[in-house]
């Protein structure tokens, strides 16, 4: 794969995605959004990967949007990620079934906040400013904001900082629901932690619980349907039969995502 300003690493069952334009605050370039695309597309359609990272070189996770480069290409409409690819804040395209935990630190702006809304788990620095601020520049967030942070953080939280543009800092994140953690030492390293233990799981029961998940945010009533027929598929895996014996014979899973 033809990266820009984008480094991905294997480690295990974990891919780690790195932000690698510090020099600009790791603001996104066309080139940036699409091989962000492209490298949730690889996680997607590898077997092998079972959890991915997304982190970020320097002092900052990102700036948001490099407007003077990707501005343009909104106004003429051209997609922000490849065609048929996986789309990183899950606004059109394809939708990825896989977990994503993220590390941010210093400016987490725009796309920052989109990306921690679209996917699943977010460990912060505490240094960490957060921001939608948009509306300071005459535009509103385009990449998921206004659908999922009323939902995450509640209606009134969300429209204090959609509708100001106002920082807020880590520990405001962690109150309204944003963010999972905060950690004095390296949020990267906690990132990896977590989707160590994550990946280490049954990784279709870990598919099925993010499914459920993801369908009980658009229709309640369909996800509990589906909750029984979803664990009697689980049940008949080998997977379901290797975490029963590994109970009986008190020994840790070995799972292989059969």
């Amino acid at each position: 794969m033809q990266m820009e300003h984008l480094k991905i690493q294997r480690e295990g069952h974990v891919l780690i995605m790195t932000l690698d334009r510090k020099d600009k605050m790791n603001a996104f370039t066309p080139g940036m959004l699409h091989s962000l695309s492209e490298a949730f597309t690889w996680m997607e359609d590898n077997p092998e990967i079972r959890c991915g990272v997304l982190v970020a070189e320097g002092d900052h996770f990102t700036s948001g949007l490099d407007l003077e480069k990707v501005g343009p290409e909104v106004m003429n409409g051209k997609p922000l990620f490849g065609e048929n690819k996986v789309d990183p804040v899950r606004t059109v395209g394809r939708h990825k079934t896989k977990p994503v935990v993220m590390a941010v630190k210093g400016y987490c702006l725009t796309v920052g906040v989109e990306l921690i809304l679209a996917n699943d788990i977010a460990i912060a620095g505490e240094n960490t400013l957060f921001g939608q601020i948009e509306i300071k520049r005459g535009i509103f967030p385009f990449g998921g904001a206004t659908v999922r942070m009323p939902q995450r953080c509640g209606w009134g939280n969300a429209m204090r900082y959609l509708l100001t543009g106002d920082l807020f800092d880590a520990r405001e994140a962690l109150r309204i629901g944003l963010i999972q953690e905060i950690t004095p030492h390296s949020p990267e390293d906690r990132a990896i932690e977590l989707a160590g233990i994550i990946a280490s799981q049954a990784p279709l029961g870990v598919y099925a619980t993010l499914k459920s998940a993801y369908k009980s945010l658009h229709n309640e009533s369909e996800a509990l349907r589906d909750l029984v027929p979803a664990a009697m598929t689980l049940m008949q895996s080998s997977d379901a039969r290797e975490g029963m014996m590994s109970f009986i014979e008190r020994r840790s899973a070995k799972f292989t995502g059969e």
